[in-house]
């Protein structure tokens, strides 16, 4: 740690972080740029701010504001100090129905003042795609603007009054007609005065020109109105503390017209004509963003609801109601067919398939850093903008312009407003590549300009765009500019390198030479990252998907602990910091990463819910794997890594299982336990069953039994075999109720789960290799696999062939493995079970929701009239050994309390609690008074008969 830390640290503790593990976390926003800071600073208050200024001061240091870190820009990186408003400084101060406006402190998340704005009727206009985690401090500062300020403007013509801390310990409250202070004003006036020709020419000349500074609002016709002129300043000349933004009303109903054109020139031709027939939204897609997306897994039909075509506009519209909504989409879409006679449409305005299609357009950033073929794409050219008139012949001509330069990319964006966003497969590693980068970037900005157009567009200039300010503005401007932050950071402290003084727009990429010093070949085959470790990590392009509080499964830990270490992306930064070895030295025993890496649940949500499919689990168990070669390991990995082999050795011993039960109760006697393996001394111990499955099974089922749907092979995992057989008992019993003959591996099988989720891969291995020998037989018959535990489901379907790319075998038991649900739903034969009409709480397991369908699952209840409330909140927090590990108590729990555990507190005494996973049902029984159940043991208790479940 630097002497500056130390001083920062000792000077305001708990505000402060300067561990390597944080400052690597925060080394880069969604942009390609890296910076590591000395310190990252989280206030809690106002003063928190005015001390943090202060304290930056005295060592002599810059200071960068964050936000939610979306920035693709690169405006909110630093090597000073970064100060993040997003853990704390969150208070939405007051709303006022009648005046529409709110009040909000910058740390503020967007859909959080949407949702608490909606309960008036009301809504903030502009909505970046990444509204879920962007904040407004990061908003006004970048001047913001999203899908619907085509109809509700951009942040700057939202934004009425900011508050805002100068270094030096100045506070303004900026206004129309003021900044809050006589002599700034008084300087404003004298350079607006002095400067009123490039003022009224070069600047404002179309909505999305936000390139630079905004000095045409101090002009007198715009009413000298300071707090618009510092929207869009990125930090670069104060701190702001609260804003008062405008609220507008939301449409009572709201449809979405879908426009489908011969290609995205077409689209963009026509984008204009709908937006001046009362269009709320105009976006526009290409088709190559539509076939990135359905190269990833378990996506291939993606957008399947799209009208045909090669380019596509999105017009949402409102009504007063549904109907008049749904009217007004088609009129829409009649308008722009007179002028389009070809031109295909699909009209929605069910919320859930509106939500869907919005998915792909909004996750485009996130899409569209993999090529079609696989390849990287980058952000730097994302954010150009033209009158909206102009977009189709610039488009054509930025196509040119790739060409000439040898990329490729996938263009979409606000094609009402003439914003296009766009990543170009840059080789940034290479000398060449750079070359290349520096040189189009130089020729898209003259390009931009001969069309009207702007070089930023909504995402601000960043260390992107602010060097080539000087190709779009005169030199009077930029010395306007200059004057500018002079007039507010004399010293020049705030943001440096963006817009004055610009930042060599080819300096410190994230993506640039040195990136993976540390080479490796990983364990599993990554075979969609071409068997790069460094390729998966760098999956993670920081779109901050995994921030999101409110919705999805991705990040569970992050929801809980509101910290950027413990979200996928901060975790996919300290990685990509121990590959670099520049701040994180020492590889793969790096003590940041398995800090970073500690609270990762590895519930694999983020290998679906994140845009690029990151997949935390799988680089947590290759980093482990290495981080203890040679090495003792964490006692929970030999007590609950190796949990297949405890278990099978109790069930081997006659009586063994009922006594250690009876040992285990006794509390001096766990508590030992407890702590020789590493287990949360509040954990409940699993117990032990007997008979096991197997025993049970080998007792009741002495010959074969005939089966008229055919014979199916129960995969027996060490949770259903050794701690819950009753589960596997009932699955036995529905299986031979539709007709089949069930049978069970002859040796002893698994999947290595455990072994798996804690790094020992090479057991991993060893144990699906002696798997396979023994369920050989019964590939070759083409028998299906029944799985009940989902994620051993997940390991036989996925990992097996990840882990053993070589074996033939390894991709038959992938696509012989089907789910309980996916059998029973697919079964054409009798139905021997009778309607339960219950309702029911159904926790989806996280590997199922991940990797797998609930659909299944969905289509057996509904015919059984179980209406289920599904569970949004994804992973229960347990996670196999996690939620077992010393350590992770409170963010189990946390994940937990989030929705399963007050839905299942609520249930009504007659509401099922479904749960196909153990660790499901463990954290359930654990942490309510209730229990869950298999859908196994439902269907049972729907046969004629059928036992009620315990």
């Amino acid at each position: 740690m630097s002497d500056h830390a130390h001083r920062l640290a000792a000077a305001l503790p708990g505000v402060f972080r300067t561990d390597l593990t944080t400052r690597t976390a925060y080394s880069s926003d969604a942009s390609i740029f890296r910076q590591v800071p000395v310190a990252v600073a989280e206030p809690r208050s106002t003063e928190d701010l005015t001390r943090i200024l202060e304290l930056t001061a005295a060592e002599g240091l810059p200071l960068t504001m964050r936000g939610g870190g979306t920035s693709i820009a690169g405006n909110a990186v630093g090597t000073g100090v970064l100060v993040d408003t997003s853990r704390h400084l969150t208070r939405i101060k007051s709303i006022d129905p009648d005046s529409r406006t709110a009040v909000v402190e910058p740390g503020v998340v967007l859909d959080d003042l949407r949702a608490a704005a909606g309960r008036h009727g009301l809504t903030f206009g502009p909505d970046p795609s990444s509204h879920s985690r962007c904040t407004m401090g990061g908003m006004i500062g970048n001047n913001a603007c999203g899908s619907h300020s085509v109809a509700w403007g951009i942040t700057s013509a939202n934004v009425e009054a900011v508050r805002m801390l100068l270094p030096g310990g100045r506070e303004l409250a900026a206004g129309p007609g003021t900044s809050g202070d006589a002599a700034v004003d008084a300087e404003l006036t004298a350079l607006r005065d002095a400067h009123l020709g490039p003022l009224r020419t070069e600047l404002g000349r179309f909505s999305r020109q936000v390139a630079g500074y905004g000095l045409h609002h101090l002009l007198p016709e715009n009413g000298f109105d300071v707090a618009k002129a510092l929207v869009g300043a990125e930090g670069t000349v104060g701190l702001v503390t609260e804003a008062t933004v405008r609220l507008v009303p939301v449409p009572g109903a709201r449809a979405l017209a879908v426009l489908g054109f011969e290609d995205v020139y077409t689209a963009a031709e026509l984008a204009p004509f709908a937006a001046a027939a009362g269009a709320l939204t105009v976006e526009g897609m290409a088709s190559d963003l539509l076939t990135a997306l359905r190269l990833q897994p378990g996506r291939a039909d993606a957008g399947s609801n799209l009208p045909p075509g090669g380019g596509w506009l999105y017009c949402e519209v409102g009504g007063d109601t549904a109907a008049e909504a749904r009217d007004a989409a088609h009129a829409l879409a009649e308008v722009v067919r007179e002028r389009a006679p070809g031109m295909t449409s699909v009209v929605v305005d069910d919320p859930k398939e509106m939500r869907a299609l919005w998915w792909i357009r909004e996750a485009g950033s996130g899409i569209v850093t993999r090529l079609p073929d696989g390849s990287e794409a980058w952000p730097g050219w994302e954010d150009s903008a033209v009158p909206a008139g102009r977009l189709a012949g610039y488009l054509r001509d930025l196509y040119g312009l790739m060409g000439e330069h040898g990329l490729r990319g996938v263009p979409y964006g606000h094609f009402g407003e003439g914003c296009l966003h766009l990543r170009l497969d840059f080789d940034l590693q290479e000398p060449k590549g750079l070359a290349v980068y520096r040189s189009f970037m130089t020729d898209a900005a003259r390009l931009v300009m001969s069309h009207g157009g702007s070089v930023a567009g909504e995402h601000g200039d960043g260390r992107a765009r602010s060097e080539l300010l000087k190709e779009m503005y005169s030199p009077e401007l930029l010395g306007a500019f200059r004057a500018f932050k002079n007039t507010f950071d004399p010293d020049g402290v705030l943001n440096p390198g963006v817009i004055v003084d610009p930042a060599p727009l080819d300096a410190d990429l994230r993506p640039g030479p040195g990136r993976d010093a540390l080479k490796i070949t990983p364990v599993h085959a990554l075979a969609r990252d071409g068997g790069s470790f460094a390729a998966a990590v760098h999956r993670c392009v920081g779109v901050g998907a995994c921030r999101n509080l409110d919705t999805g499964s991705m990040c569970p830990s992050f929801k809980v602990t509101r910290d950027e270490v413990h979200s996928t992306r901060g975790r996919a930064r300290v990685l990509a910091e121990m590959l670099r070895g520049e701040t994180i030295k020492d590889g793969f025993r790096s003590e940041e990463a398995l800090e970073a890496l500690d609270l990762c649940l590895s519930c694999k949500a983020c290998a679906n819910d994140c845009p690029v499919n990151v997949d935390m689990a799988t680089y947590k168990a290759e980093f482990l794997h290495r981080h203890y070669a040679g090495r003792f390991r964490p006692m929970a990995h030999y007590s609950m890594g190796w949990l297949p082999l405890w278990s099978r050795l109790v069930a081997s011993v006659p009586g063994a299982a009922r006594t250690a039960n009876a040992v285990l109760s006794v509390d001096r006697v766990a508590s030992l336990v407890k702590r020789a393996g590493g287990i949360e001394p509040r954990r409940e111990m699993i117990r032990f069953a007997s008979p096991t499955l197997r025993d049970w099974f080998r007792k009741t089922h002495q010959g074969p039994k005939p089966g008229r749907a055919g014979t199916v092979v129960l995969w027996p995992d060490t949770f259903t075999n050794y701690h819950a057989p009753e589960t596997g008992q009932a699955a036995v019993e529905v299986l031979e109720a539709l007709g089949y003959r069930v049978l069970i591996p002859p040796g002893r099988v698994c999947c290595g789960l455990t072994w798996h989720s804690t790094g020992q891969l090479t057991v991993t291995r060893q144990v699906l290799r002696r798997t396979l020998d023994i369920l050989r037989p019964a590939l070759d018959a083409g028998l299906p696999i029944v799985g009940l535990e989902p994620s051993c489901t997940v390991m036989l379907r996925d990992e097996a062939p990840e882990l053993l790319p070589d074996d033939p075998y390894a991709e038959r038991l992938a696509g012989s493995t089907v789910t309980l649900a996916e059998l029973v739903a697919a079964h054409e034969g009798d139905w021997p079970f009778e309607k339960l009409d219950l309702p029911a709480i159904a926790q989806v397991h996280c590997h199922q929701e991940a990797k797998g369908s609930y659909d299944p699952d969905l289509a057996v209840l509904e015919r059984l009239g179980v209406d289920p409330d599904v569970i949004g909140a994804g992973c229960c927090g347990l996670a196999g050994n996690f939620g077992f590990e010393t350590g992770h108590w409170e963010v189990s729990q946390g994940c937990a309390e989030r929705e399963l555990y007050p839905k299942v507190r609520a249930a009504d005494d007659d509401e099922l609690v479904l749960a196909d996973g153990f660790s499901c049902r463990t954290q359930i029984a654990q942490g309510t008074d209730n229990r869950g159940v298999h859908l196994a043991e439902v269907l049972r208790r729907a046969l004629p008969g059928g036992k009620k479940p315990r």
